[in-house]
């Protein structure tokens, strides 16, 4: 039996803009999104015919329908499979509810090993499309996922994604790969409704909006303090007002050294661009005195590693 074991990464919104509500009730996004090595990681393998079993090490992680790599997996056996059963085990590391994917990537992980262990071998953007019916995030998530045809292929190593995502975030144009050494990620001891915060947005009082060809010139440029300039985030408008701590947050970021600091997401995660890494690693202490889940990160990937490993277990 194969057992395939695989890095979800986490991701944050470089920039995210609201630009109308859509005629179908939801928003027309435009968002840069960047995978970062904050990571879950998925183990994969086939189960008793018929099953999904389900688990994970984090006690407020539902095992069931509640969880969105339960419900990929369920998609994929439905629609594609023979009488399957899957075994699927979650070490969770990214912080619930934070505006950070976490839900998304791992069931991204799951679309995308699920179709390695029981070779359906499916185009990527076959995958991609069947995560549109699940969530809006999920299809971001498979582009840093390793994919190819060949289940027996070695797996190369593949840096993280970086992508414009628009519509509901499943229209995704892949920017070049650039590496940010030192982010630092301050989650509050509270979650956000994203469906709150999108009911309470009004299009007509934001007052700042990202300037996406100024980010997307930084960006080719691998120009830092213009990318940190230009991190625009809509959703703090409404998000700030339920939770004024996130500002806080944000002005402490800034005070303790970062470039600049954004809500990723929804929130309530802040994170802060660091330009070295002495600051960012006394900001990280100095957070947590006051915070549990502090994390110092960097863009997820270099190339340097695989993201899914194969076990041979007989």
């Amino acid at each position: 039996m194969e057992t395939l074991i695989i890095e979800a990464p986490a991701k944050v919104n470089l920039t995210l803009d609201v630009k109308y509500k859509r005629e179908d009730g939801y928003h027309e996004l435009e968002s840069v999104m960047h995978q970062i090595n904050l990571i879950d990681r998925i183990t994969i393998r086939e189960g008793p015919k018929g099953t999904i079993n389900l688990r994970s090490n984090h006690p407020a992680l539902p095992n069931d329908q509640g969880n969105l790599a339960y419900k990929a997996a369920h998609l994929l056996l439905t629609e594609y499979g023979h009488g399957e059963g899957v075994d699927i085990s979650i070490e969770k590391n990214i912080p619930l509810g934070a505006g950070l994917a976490g839900g998304s990537t791992d069931a991204a992980a799951v679309l995308w090993g699920m179709d390695q262990i029981f070779g359906y071998k499916l185009e990527l953007a076959v995958l991609m499309k069947a995560a549109t019916k699940l969530g809006s995030d999920i299809s971001f998530c498979l582009l840093g996922r390793h994919y190819w045809p060949d289940a027996d292929q070695a797996c190369p190593g593949l840096p993280g994604a970086t992508a414009i995502a628009r519509g509901r975030g499943e229209v995704l144009e892949e920017m070049p790969n650039r590496y940010l050494p030192w982010i630092l990620l301050v989650k509050p001891d509270y979650q956000v409704s994203t469906a709150r915060v999108y009911q309470g947005l009004r299009l007509d009082e934001i007052r700042q909006r990202p300037d996406t060809p100024a980010f997307l010139a930084a960006w080719q440029d691998c120009d830092m303090m213009n990318i940190a300039k230009n991190l625009v985030n809509v959703l703090e408008s409404v998000s700030i007002g339920i939770y004024p701590e996130i500002a806080s947050i944000k002005a402490d970021m800034i005070k303790y050294g970062a470039l600049n600091a954004l809500m990723s997401g929804s929130g309530p995660t802040v994170f802060g661009i660091f330009g070295e890494e002495k600051a960012a690693d006394q900001a990280r202490k100095r957070f947590l005195e006051h915070y549990k889940e502090v994390f110092l990160v960097s863009s997820y990937g270099r190339g340097e590693k695989s993201a899914g490993t194969k076990i041979a277990t007989g």
